[in-house]
């Protein structure tokens, strides 16, 4: 009754006794042990809208309270305490800003301040992996526990809420699950897109969105793709996402990467010469996490043999782990190629020109940044000329109608995938 339909009874009981309408009902108890019926009486009168409006209702149904189950504590605790389960390091301080991510990280600034109180509700950050998500998601976390100390606030994975859903099901407490979650003031879910094509625990978050966005609370959500190119999700929670603010984390320039660099070793109290950051930087440009992980091995090369750091010490390193790891292939890289192959500067690719070949050219390196790397349509687009997603999907049909029906065009395309896959 309470959970269910007191507003709806409110709201009837205004329009057709006024004012000074009574609420009254009894709620009959049926136990197994105990075979007499009480029945429980409760008077709710009204003397004006906003004591109808905010007077709870309080009916003794069970003889204890029953507490909602913290699913990230041991079994048996009764305090409900929520740890925000945030890592102290992935602050703001320590996020590097540069045009790669200025939009996304303005935009966590301002909901960090005021949760709940911006248009970014909810906030959805995505880009490819190591770029950054989960540390500017922390970052507003942190910097709401430290504004509002109040604040539940929780980070949690998608796989680990989709963990502790079916173990809800399987313990029979969902309804616990629910309340859990349905009381935290932030929530940070992490890798939204591991939902996908899980039913029940799309349906079940849509819930918990549904009442945490009407309760005016804070969702701050991460995904490698924007919500339009999110396959195997429902309609309806994908229109959710559209709501508050999508902001996208590009690669690093050159800059931003020496910048991360210089934060690194300043924060571990480290002094390298600025030819090794470049020479790092020029060689890792793809992977934040990469470009940390490379530093960090060259300082692990130079403290275990006791050799000083130089310029010749990070060549050996780096060129020993770009051989021994997988190459991933970059958007800039296919840029690169396709240029040398067609005989045009890369700035003219960039460039807003419309001339038959150089538009060809672009639509080339559309083609093979969707097919070769991981990034999604709106990123291969604001890389290659400042495009939208629908422009590299038109580039993309274009390219394959080309090849279906033109030789030359097919043997081009060949050798160009032959030079991007030595």
């Amino acid at each position: 009754m309470e959970e269910q339909y007191i507003d709806i009874l409110r709201k009837t009981l205004r329009k057709e006794l006024g004012g000074d309408a009574k609420l009254e009902y009894s709620v009959v108890m049926e136990n197994s042990v105990h075979t007499d019926a009480k029945p429980y009486t409760v008077k709710f009168p009204t003397k004006n809208k906003s004591e109808l409006r905010n007077r709870p209702l309080s009916i003794p149904l069970e003889t204890e309270q029953k507490t909602i189950k913290n699913p990230f504590v041991i079994p048996g605790i009764k305090k409900l305490h929520v740890d925000p389960r945030l890592n102290p390091d992935n602050s703001f301080t320590n996020f590097v800003e540069g045009e790669c991510n200025r939009l996304a990280r303005s935009a966590g600034y301002a909901v960090g301040n005021k949760p709940g109180g911006t248009a970014f509700n909810p906030l959805l950050i995505y880009g490819d992996s190591g770029l950054g998500k989960t540390h500017l998601a922390q970052a507003i976390g942190i910097l709401v526990k430290e504004q509002f100390p109040e604040k539940t606030v929780l980070y949690v994975n998608a796989n680990k809420f989709q963990t502790q859903f079916v173990e809800s099901i399987r313990n029979n407490n969902k309804n616990d699950f629910l309340h859990f979650y349905q009381m935290i003031d932030v929530l940070i879910l992490d890798d939204v897109h591991e939902f996908a094509g899980k039913e029940k625990t799309q349906d079940t978050f849509f819930h918990i969105f549904n009442h945490l966005h009407q309760s005016g609370k804070q969702l701050i959500l991460t995904s490698d793709k924007p919500p339009v190119e999110l396959q195997g999700m429902e309609q309806r929670l994908l229109s959710r996402f559209k709501w508050g603010l999508s902001a996208d984390l590009q690669p690093p320039d050159f800059e931003t990467r020496i910048a991360i660099l210089q934060k690194k070793i300043y924060n571990d109290g480290i002094e390298m010469p600025d030819e090794v950051l470049e020479y790092i930087a020029t060689h890792i440009t793809v992977n934040i996490r990469e470009l940390e992980g490379a530093l960090i091995s060259l300082l692990a090369q130079s403290t275990l043999n006791k050799k000083e750091i130089t310029l010749e010490l990070a060549k050996q390193m780096i060129d020993k782990l770009i051989k021994n790891t997988k190459r991933e292939i970059s958007i800039d890289y296919i840029q690169k190629i396709v240029c040398d192959y067609f005989n045009i500067p890369i700035d003219l690719m960039q460039s807003k020109t419309r001339k038959r070949e150089i538009v060809q050219a672009r639509q080339v390196a559309m083609f093979f940044s969707k097919s070769l790397t991981k990034s999604s349509l709106a990123t291969i687009g604001s890389q290659i000329g400042g495009k939208d997603h629908a422009t590299v999907l038109h580039a993309c049909k274009t390219v394959n109608n080309l090849i279906d029906t033109d030789k030359r065009f097919r043997n081009q395309i060949d050798e160009i995938e032959k030079k991007l896959k030595i």
